[in-house]
């Protein structure tokens, strides 16, 4: 008898097979997400995986993982040798939101697809511009505002700017994202009108003995 695998073994094992490189082709990526995304039962199997991991799956589970101002973000699968990694996201309340980056106009370093398991937030997309000296947003666009319910599903390029300001509290996303593709991403504060770039540590480590 033929044993169902669990929810992300299934889809690991269909990106690490795909016979191409994931971020070269991020809508084909798309397209699978979405069909997988689609099984009725995946937030209870989700739920059930997260309960059977052994305590060196949650000590590595919770050395990868981060707080952000808008929300927990639950590394679930980030090995190196894979394209992609798995994430889940957990929305705090809105009243313990900082100003910072969901809800600013901002871009990734890397493509991601999503969908919400519980909840909702409100999904912005926009069209930026960008001054030609520094290479930040200048100005930011409205394109399209979407409440997003429960079973909704989305992608974003690493070239495309969006902005999530409320989410109703304990909202659940995950998200496969591609290996990044950029060496920093950008946003944009529309109250402001200040623009920031964001470089990652990892990458600001070649130049660290230099700059002491």
């Amino acid at each position: 008898m033929l044993t169902r695998l669990s929810p992300l073994t299934e889809l690991a094992t269909r990106l690490r097979t795909a016979g191409f490189p994931l971020a070269a082709d991020w809508r084909t990526v798309d397209t699978w997400f979405r069909s997988w995304a689609d099984h009725p039962e995946l937030r209870e199997e989700l739920r059930s995986q997260l309960r059977s991991l052994s305590a060196a799956q949650v000590a590595k589970l919770l050395r990868s993982s981060r707080e952000t101002t808008t929300h927990f973000a639950w590394c679930l699968l980030d090995s190196p040798a894979d394209p992609f990694s798995f994430w889940l996201h957990e929305y705090k309340a809105q009243k313990d939101w900082r100003e910072g980056y969901a809800d600013s106009v901002h871009n990734h370093r890397y493509h991601f697809c999503t969908t919400i398991l519980r909840g909702s937030y409100l999904h912005e997309r926009y069209e930026t511009a960008h001054d030609p000296r520094t290479g930040l947003i200048s100005a930011a666009h409205l394109r399209r505002r979407t409440l997003c319910q429960a079973g909704a599903c989305a992608t974003m390029l690493a070239d495309e700017y969006h902005r999530i300001p409320s989410a109703t509290s304990g909202t659940m996303t995950f998200l496969v994202k591609s290996r990044p593709v950029s060496t920093f991403s950008l946003s944009y504060d529309p109250a402001s009108g200040i623009g920031h770039r964001h470089v990652p540590v990892e990458v600001r480590l070649g130049e660290l003995a230099d700059r002491i």
